[in-house]
């Protein structure tokens, strides 16, 4: 295989750390392009030396994202954010980010563009999140048509910010809210398999232009993920059902801390489904067969526990 340089915006991240080290165990030069490319150094033993470059670059900077794409022969677009805080507002990074990098993708002549976006994306949400994605979507389409567009449901993983999310609620309170009875559909997939179908895309030329929904092997609801983290934490917490309205309403307190453990907009997204529709494409398609949560989860959950891999069961 020829080697390529390729550019992944966003590198630094709970997928790009994944996909970083996968490109570089199959050859290819690596430019990571982020904000704070001190955070990212820890990418660099990755690879050979000299293989894997930090670059700073800014989605909302025209000059700096147009620096990053230069010369390379594929981009990868994996900024997003979970909440919002200051500057870092969902239009502007899934919306107008988004579009401005495969904007500059074109005007560089790259080759291919793989771009991350939601199963959640959907320009009728209820949610920011969701709306945005989608309107990243189309800013991407516009600019880079033949761009492969991806929409994981939740992911999990050591790093994840589903599954530890909620482990730590279960650690911090002897009560955990079902949303309208947790009866919400998710398709978790591991994030290694995101990243394995990510990189077998780049190698595919007839995945351009194609938008692959990447879900794993079950649905789960949100009471059966309960369920599961207090199993893998031996804890015994109290399910209780909530409707969506009052848990906005707790939300909207908690969104004003530093580092909200649920903001008013991931309740909205908590409470629609999010799995692979029915003759979508997915991680079959791309030569990936999908990992079950139970396989993973135990791995590195078990620091939830009382007293870590070692605690016993508790009965409160």
């Amino acid at each position: 295989m020829t080697e390529r340089l390729v550019t992944v915006f966003g590198g630094a991240g709970f997928i790009g750390r994944h996909i970083v080290k996968r490109l570089a165990e199959r050859g290819d030069r690596v430019r990571v392009a982020v904000r704070d490319p001190e955070k990212a150094l820890y990418l660099k033993p990755m690879g050979d030396v000299g293989q894997i470059a930090i670059v700073q670059a800014n989605a909302r900077d025209d000059a700096s994202v147009a620096a990053a794409v230069a010369g390379t022969d594929a981009v990868i677009n994996l900024v997003g954010i979970i909440h919002q805080s200051g500057s870092q507002r969902f239009d502007a990074v899934h919306a107008e980010g988004a579009g401005r990098i495969a904007t500059a993708a074109a005007n560089a002549g790259v080759k291919r563009f793989l771009h991350v976006s939601a199963l959640g994306a959907d320009a009728d949400s209820p949610a920011v999140y969701g709306r945005t994605k989608a309107a990243g979507e189309a800013a991407v389409r516009s600019a880079f048509p033949g761009a492969t567009i991806f929409r994981p449901s939740a992911l999990f993983g050591p790093e994840d910010d589903f599954i530890n999310k909620f482990a730590v609620l279960a650690r911090m309170s002897p009560v955990l809210p079902l949303i309208d009875g947790g009866k919400t559909r998710f398709q978790p997939v591991y994030v290694g398999d995101v990243a394995a179908a990510m990189t077998n895309a780049l190698d595919d030329p007839s995945t351009a232009g194609e938008v692959y929904e990447l879900g794993g092997p079950a649905e789960m609801n949100l009471k059966q993920i309960f369920e599961l983290i207090l199993h893998a934490t031996n804890r015994q917490r109290l399910l209780v059902p909530v409707p969506s309205s009052l848990m906005l309403i707790e939300a909207a307190f908690l969104q004003l801390l530093p580092k909200p453990p649920l903001t008013r907009d991931q309740v909205r997204m908590l409470a629609r489904d999010a799995v692979v529709s029915d003759g979508a494409k997915g991680l079959a398609d791309l030569g990936v067969s999908p990992t079950t949560i139970e396989s993973i989860l135990p791995s590195y959950i078990t620091r939830y526990r009382r007293t870590g891999q070692y605690g016993k069961a508790e009965t409160a």
